[in-house]
């Protein structure tokens, strides 16, 4: 079943579909890293709950997340609006609290995409993962610590040659 509503920006909804989701602080908040982890996770506890999560870092003004939208108890598949409300409602509530503010965290809007193909997916998963080496918060792609990956690779462990 495909769906579409629209705010400012069109969201288009297909069951069974993987989804590239970005959302932005409101008006370029920038987040310490205490909040980034309060984000991180908030974003990971969803996962198996209302999304399988694939990929997604929380980075000093946005998050980028791509991940399947699950079914609930009634085999109906969630929706992006639920999920984004969700995340975006549970770190907004969450990092104000550590702040010490009160009102808006993120911009109404996040924009998403269906992914397409398989090509389109391994695209999004790079996307995500260099994210933080592009805006020069980390030098490979496992030393930024609010990235998290399905398929990470394990971290290289120290090898004894006892030749």
């Amino acid at each position: 079943m495909s769906s579409f509503y629209r705010r400012n920006l069109p969201h288009i909804e297909k069951d069974g579909s993987s989804y590239f989701v970005t959302f932005s602080t409101h008006k370029e908040l920038v987040l310490p890293e205490e909040a980034r982890a309060l984000v991180f996770e908030d974003c990971l506890f969803e996962n198996g709950r209302k999304i399988h999560l694939h990929a997604f870092v929380v980075v000093p003004d946005h998050v980028h997340m791509l991940f399947t939208s699950l079914e609930n108890g009634k085999g109906e598949i969630y929706s992006l609006a639920e999920i984004m409300q969700g995340i975006k409602g549970a770190s907004s509530h969450s990092v104000n609290k550590l702040l010490g503010r009160k009102g808006t965290l993120w911009e109404s809007e996040s924009f998403d995409r269906i992914v397409r193909s398989s090509s389109d997916f391994e695209y999004r998963v790079i996307y995500i993962v260099q994210n933080p080496i592009a805006a020069g918060l980390a030098k490979g792609p496992d030393d930024y610590r609010w990235a998290w990956r399905e398929f990470a690779r394990p971290r290289a462990a120290a090898v004894h040659n006892s030749e």
